[in-house]
Formats: C-alpha cells, structure tokens, sequence
C-alpha cells in the first residue's frame, strides 16, 4: 500500500470516527495511526502536501476536542511529534500548538519542582488523569517529561497522593511503574523510584519495595545514579529520593548499617570538586539531610576530616581530583562561581552540625588539622563589607557572618575543653582561642551596631549574647593586656547580665578562676619581699656579734655603717609591713566583696531561675497562641482564597449575564430580520402563482397560435420566423420557471433551518433580492410579450 491510499485511509477514518465515536472506529483509526506511524518522514513530504496538511489538521483537532479516547490522544501526539522532528515539514499552526504539549510539561515540571501545588479546581485532577493515561500508554516521547511532573506534583502533596490513590485505576498504575524500574533510562527510573515513595513508602506495596533486602539495592541504584547519572537534572532526583527516604525511621536506620555508605559518601562528596554549583547546592543538601540521621554523624565526621587514604588519593588524581572531602567543602567557603553563596551557607551549617557532634574527649588530630585550616578561611570571611554595595550584598554578608560566628563558638567551646582535659597539648590551642574570641568580639560589636538598622539583628544578637559558649571568649577579653578587647567585653557584659537566659553560674565559674589569677599576680611581689625580709634578719644578728667581740675603731665604723642600713631596711620593713596590713585589709574587704557577691549571685540566680521559669511559661503560652493564632490565620488565608474564587465566580456570572444579554438582543433582532424574510417570501409565493397564471394564459394562447398557424398555412412561412423567436422564449421562460420553482423550494427548505443558519440569512437575503430582481425582469419581459402577442392578434384580426 502507498503512501498516498494510507493518507486516504487515515482521512476516511478520521472522518467516520468524528461522526460516530464507536469503539470500533476508534480502533480502526487507532490501526491507521500505526501504519502512518510505520512510515517514513520522507514518504510523507513526496505524497502530497495538500493531503498530508489535511490529515494533519484533522488530528490535531481531535487532540483538541476533549471527548477523544486518551489513548487515541496519546497515539496521535506521538505521531505529531514524529512529523515535528522533520524541518522540512511544513506543518499547520494548530500542530505547532499541540507540539508545544511537550514544551508545556517540561515548563511545568520546572516550575512545580520543589513547589506544593494545591488542589482547589478538577484543572488538577484533569492534569493527574491525563498524566496517568500518557504513563500507562508506554509512549515513549511522553512518559519522561508526564513521569517528571507526576514526580514533583506527588512529592510532599498529601492531597494529591489522597486523590491518586482513591482513584479505580490506582493498581495498574502501580504495576505500570513498577515495570519501568527496570526500564534502561536511569532518569526513568529515578522518576519511577521518586513517585512510588512519594505514594506507597508507607504502605505494604511500599514496604515490599522498600524492604531490608531490596533496600541495599536501592541505595546502591541511588548513589551510583547521583555519581554516574545522566546530567543535574536526574542528580536532583535522585538527590531528593533518598532525602525523602531518609525521613523514614526503618530505612535511615537500614543506611546506617550499609556497609559501602563511607565509600559511597566520599565518592558523591567527590561532585563538589567541579564547579557547577546546582550540583553541589544537591549535594550538600544531602549530606546535610544525613546529619539529621544520629547513627550517620560519626561515619561523615571520619569521612569530612580524615585525610585520603593512598587509594583515595590515586583514584582522586585519576578522576582529576585529589583533593580531601574537608578541602573541596573549605572550598566551597570562597569560591568565585556564580550562585556559591548558598553552597558557602550550606558548607558553614554542616560544618556546625559536625563539629557540633563532635565529643570532647573524641576530638581527634584529623579534626585539628582541619580547624586549623579551615579558622584563617573564617577569619577572612568576616572581613567588612562596604556598604556602598547595596542591600542585598549586605543581607547576604549578615547572615554568613552569623553562621561563621556560630561555628566559631563551637570550634572555641571544642578547643578549650580539650585545652582543659587534656594537659599535653600545645599552646598553639590557646592561640586559635584568642584568636576566634576575638573574631566573635568584632562580630557582636558588628551586631550591636546594626541592630537598629537590619531586621531581625537585634533578636539574633541576645541570642548569641545568651548562649553558654560566650562565656569563655568574653573571659578571655575580660583578661586581656589589649583596652579595647576590655571595654569592649564589658560594654557587652553590659548587655548580657540582664538577659534571662544569661550564663550566670558559668560566669561566675570562670570569673573566680580568672580573679585568683589576678590576685596571685598581685601578691606574689608582696611574698618575695616577705621572704627576702626573713633572709635579712640573720646578717643583723650576725653583726652585734661582731659588735661585742671587736673593739677596733674600724669595726664600730663599720657596724655604724651597718646600723644605718639596717636602720633603712627597719624602715623599709615598717613600710612593708603597713603595705602587708594594707594588702590583708584589700583581701578581708575582697573576701566580704565576694561573699557579697556570692549572696547577689545567688539571690540573683533565684531571681533567674523565677524569671526563666515565668519566661518558659510565657513562652509556652506564646507557642500556644501562636499556634491559635497561625490556625486562624490560615484559616483567614482559605476565607480570602474562598472570597477570590467566588469573587472570580461572580465576576464570571456576570460576564456571560451580559454576554447573555447581548445574544438575546441579536437573537431578537435575527427573529425580526426571520420575520421579515418570511413575509418576503410570502410575497415570492403570491408572485410565483401569478407567474404560474401568466404561463398557463401563454400556454393557452400559443395553443390558439398554433391552430390559427394551420389555419393560415399561406402565412406561416412569413411568421415562422417570429414562431421560432416565440417558441425560444417559451424554452426560455420555462427553464426560468423551472429555477423559479427550484428556487422555492430551495427557499422553503432554508426558511425552516433559518434559526440554525441566523449568521448567513443577510447574505441569502442578498441573494434572494437579486432573484427578486430577475423575476421582476421577467415578469416585465412577460408583459411586454404578451402585449405585443396581443397585437399581433389584432393585426390579423384586421
């Protein structure tokens, strides 16, 4: 069969399927689809254009009417995007449009990915139904971009899951998808995965798919599809798969024991060694998803800090690479490529979040070293910002700050512990400890400042001044030889001492060591001069010894030298003996100082722990009404959303109230123009009768005519002539009277289908006048002849 009796047949089909709609012409045309389908492009470009635009117009204009047969649809959709992939194909514009089906899903799995859609209209579930019907149909050009879409509109929309799964055709549905987890596309199959957790991960279909022994498996599938996959697209998915099974208890509990999770970890951290920062913004957001999982913080701690093992390392510098897991993340920190300052967030709260699982005693050297590299890189992250830059750059520079500041206080919390329970470490420790209390000095001076003009500073900054870490960095400014570290410690101690939430016990801990060792620091020039006075006490003895014993002149100058030395060192005695007293009475004041203080401090911490109590109560009250008040609030958002539909409603009413309005004017006015139609026509009847009169008088009178020719054989030859020009115009006036009476008819016929044709009746009246036209020509043509008939009776009559 030729290409040009297929196109045919596609037509004949197409045509009895639109008039009928059976099941058996559906599935004949179905048939003919598939023969076309089975045709060559170029078979279709030489077999006629005309034709082939036909058959193209009409298909599309099934795919447009919304009673076809979705898999009929599907079918035909597929063909068109076959012929669309032809350029030189000259297709209709109404195929562009259904062409742009796919364009469509593609934009709208972008636009719903990562967006909750609300199901309020049957737009939604008409969406769902056709996504489901394209999926089942095994079509290959529409089930990636219907999977994707169904993937982003299932995932995290329990209203939507609600509706597919309360549907008939739900079981098929699951079978179809579990068949595409073995389909060769990884992209497929991610999709796949993506919307069969999204519906059945807490049910016994997914139980049975996501159970101890395929689980492994599909952890396996998962990483080896973010490391291997086919492009960001389906890394995303993938991503987001196993963040979204992660939240399941069983299964995070299932990673923790996989055995090559460290192998698998380090190769997708691995990815952050490109520069494609969607990628990374993925990957990060994995591993942070794993920091929520307790048994998983351990094994990404001895991943992140460890260095790489020599296999790693060869592998790494293979695969282009040979950078440790921690570095690409320090990377990551200051990275120039465009949209890294969320992956710089995202690399600062993991940091957090690690360091944070970290124990005291568990801090290991690898984890030193990385402090040690990573602090220069946060200290340069704190650097000031102009403010020429605008808003935005500002905004952004804020809130890494916080984040810096807040990994600050946990790599200072971390080193002084160990400083404090291991004696043998250097006092390189104590260093990075200044140097960090100072970053966080300049950063809560920043604070202080901004606070009135930055939103939120102000609530960020009493938080930080809250917590417990800020102790130890304000000690230590407190203590240092610099004046401005100092006043700067106190100016915030100022601010931090009448906050309910303040670290007053621990305060108090630390400032007792920090005054002992102040204290010593003051008396220990007081003891040596003590005991250098004891040492003095034996040459005097000594010397009036000498004085009883010797006589000699000499000796007495020299003991009167002696007595006038010890004389001076009595007095210096004397004086250290009131600065001693002195001292003694400072330390008996400082003791009742301190007890004092210990009293205030208590009474103090009374106070506290009453106001933190009433703070709590307050704030529990606070949730609750907070809760009431977010209830009515969204309560308030669905009565607004509500108000808009039937707003919308009512303003639509109203359109088609005028719509109406203006269709039952034209309707009058067709029914007058009808009206006057039919009176006309009446009048074209009452004319055709006296019409129908004058032929049958001119029947008559030729009857005569032809009697009196036989009569009068002698003159026929002279008016035979004129006879032939008569029997002309009889021939003549019976074909007009033969259309005249077609015409009638023809009228008749469309006077009882005029409502149905309202939008041509001005154009036949047209039409109508201009055979009134004609009539009333003849009908003058008919006079005229009749009266010169007459006249030739008379003429032979004389």
């Amino acid at each position: 069969m030729d290409t040009t009796t297929c196109l045919k047949s596609l037509l004949l089909a197409i045509q009895q399927y639109r008039d009928g709609r059976t099941a058996q012409q559906a599935a004949q045309l179905q048939k003919q689809v598939e023969v076309i389908w089975g045709l060559k492009c170029e078979q279709l470009l030489t077999s006629g254009s005309a034709l082939t635009s036909e058959c193209v117009s009409m298909l599309v204009e099934l795919t447009a009417n919304p009673h076809t047969e979705p898999s009929l649809k599907s079918s035909i959709i597929s063909l068109l995007a076959q012929l669309g992939r032809v350029q030189k194909l000259n297709l209709t514009n109404g195929c562009h449009v259904v062409l742009l089906v796919f364009q469509c899903l593609q934009v709208l799995q972008k636009l719903t990915y990562n967006t909750r859609v609300f199901q309020s209209n049957s737009c939604i579930h008409q969406l769902l139904e056709f996504l489901m019907t394209s999926i089942q149909s095994h079509s290959d050009d529409i089930i990636l971009p219907c999977l994707g879409l169904m993937a982003n509109l299932c995932r995290d929309n329990p209203s939507v899951q609600t509706h597919i799964k309360s549907l008939d055709n739900v079981k098929p549905f699951y079978r179809t998808l579990i068949n595409f987890l073995a389909h060769n596309s990884l992209t497929v199959v991610v999709f796949t995965l993506s919307i069969l957790a999204s519906l059945t991960l807490n049910e016994k279909v997914g139980e049975k798919l996501f159970d101890a022994k395929n689980i492994h498996q599909t952890f396996q599938l998962v990483f080896n599809i973010i490391v291997n996959g086919d492009g960001t697209l389906t890394r995303k998915y993938a991503v987001d798969l196993l963040v979204d099974l992660l939240r399941n208890p069983k299964i995070a509990e299932h990673l923790t024991r996989y055995q090559h999770f460290s192998a698998c970890v380090t190769q997708v951290l691995g990815l952050l060694h490109s520069k494609d920062a969607d990628s990374a913004t993925k990957v990060l957001e994995l591993v942070l998803a794993m920091c929520c999982v307790s048994g998983l913080r351990s094994q990404l701690c001895d991943v992140v800090f460890r260095p790489a093992a020599p296999k790693l390392r060869a592998v790494g510098r293979k695969q282009g690479g040979g950078l440790e897991c921690g570095l690409a993340l320090v990377q990551w920190l200051t990275s120039p490529v465009e949209g890294a300052e969320s992956c710089s967030l995202q690399v600062l709260s993991l940091l957090n979040k690690l360091l944070e699982s970290l124990a005291a005693e568990s801090v290991s050297e690898c984890a030193l070293s990385f402090v040690e590299m990573l602090l220069p890189v946060l200290l340069g992250l704190l650097k000031s910002l102009d403010p020429a830059q605008g808003d935005a750059v500002l905004r952004k520079h804020c809130q890494r700050v916080t984040h810096v500041t807040n990994l600050l206080l946990n790599i200072l919390h971390k080193d002084l512990m160990v400083c404090v329970e291991q004696e043998s470490m250097s006092l390189v420790r104590f260093s990075y400890s200044q140097v960090c209390a100072e970053a966080l000095l300049k950063t809560l001076e920043l604070m202080s400042k901004l606070r009135q003009q930055v939103k939120d500073m102000e609530t960020g900054f009493y938080r930080m001044l809250q917590d417990q870490r800020i102790v130890t960095p304000l000690s230590l400014a407190l203590t240092s030889h610099h004046r401005e570290h100092v006043q700067t410690a106190l100016a915030l101690l100022l601010e931090a001492t009448p906050l309910p939430d303040f670290p007053s016990m621990m305060w108090a801990t630390s400032q007792e060591v920090f005054l002992f060792c102040r204290w010593f620091d003051i008396l220990n020039p007081v003891l040596l001069a003590s005991c250098g006075l004891s040492a003095l006490l034996n040459p005097l003895c000594f010397c009036r010894q000498l004085q009883e014993q010797m006589k000699d002149s000499h000796v007495s100058d020299i003991i009167e030298v002696y007595e006038q030395k010890l004389a001076a060192f009595a007095s210096k005695e004397g004086r250290l003996q009131d600065l001693l007293e002195a001292k003694a009475l400072a330390l008996s004041q400082a003791d009742r100082l301190i007890a004092q203080y210990r009293l205030q401090r208590a009474q103090a911490e009374a106070e506290a722990r009453k106001l933190a109590s009433l703070l709590k109560d307050a704030e529990r009250r606070r949730e609750d009404l907070q809760g009431k008040l977010s209830c009515q609030a969204l309560e308030v958002e669905r009565s607004k959303a509500d108000m808009g539909e039937l707003l919308q409603h009512n303003s639509r009413l109203q359109r088609d109230s005028e719509e109406h309005q203006a269709l039952k004017g034209a309707y009058n006015s067709l029914l007058n123009r009808f009206n006057e139609t039919e009176q006309l026509l009446k009048e074209l009847q009452t004319a055709h009768i006296l019409l129908t009169k004058q032929s049958d008088s001119l029947k008559k009178t030729h009857d005569a005519l032809q009697l009196h020719l036989q009569a009068e054989e002698e003159k026929v030859q002279e008016k035979d002539t004129e006879r032939r020009n008569l029997e002309e115009t009889l021939d003549i006036l019976r074909k007009e009277l033969n259309k005249t009476e077609q015409a009638r008819k023809d009228a008749s016929i469309k006077a009882s289908s005029l409502e149905l044709q309202k939008s041509q009746l001005e154009s036949k009246l047209k039409l109508r006048e201009e055979e009134l036209n004609k009539h009333s020509a003849m009908i003058a043509m008919i006079h005229s002849l009749s009266s010169g008939k007459m006249k030739s009776d008379v003429n032979l009559s004389l």
